[in-house]
């Protein structure tokens, strides 16, 4: 079995969108094993983000992590990364989606949304999950 943290950011709390994306992730067959609403600190979105410190991105995303609450989860299930990337869709999407691709989540609520945080690769996963970033 795989886990994966999965964050709701700011904007998808603000938005309401926490039950859709529980009942997207139940709907695939994945368990959620812990869940934690809560205010990220500056000290723990610079260990989460520690990957793109130095990119020009970097303190915006800092900023906006820890602007507001997020809901932080982790989901759990055979190939839970890849079901969960599968259901979030691409952030960057380069080609016109198939007609299959109109249900993900970033297709919903907009192709470049930053309304959620996944991980990309299981070993990225079991480290986020398994290092206890997000105190869960």
């Amino acid at each position: 079995m795989e886990r994966s943290l999965v964050l709701v950011k700011p904007d998808g709390v603000q938005r309401g969108l926490i039950g859709e994306v529980i009942a997207r992730f139940e709907r695939r067959g994945l368990r959620l094993v812990a869940a934690k609403f809560m205010q990220v600190s500056l000290e723990l979105a610079k260990q989460h983000y520690a990957e793109h410190e130095g990119k020009p991105f970097y303190d915006g995303l800092i900023a906006y992590i820890t602007s507001a609450p997020v809901m932080a989860m982790v989901w759990e299930g055979p190939n839970a990364v890849a079901a969960i990337r599968q259901t979030v869709g691409s952030t960057k999407p380069v080609k016109p989606r198939p007609a299959r691709f109109v249900t993900t989540l970033r297709w919903r609520w907009g192709a470049i949304s930053s309304t959620l945080r996944i991980s990309l690769k299981p070993a990225r996963a079991k480290r986020r999950c398994g290092s206890r970033t997000m105190n869960l």
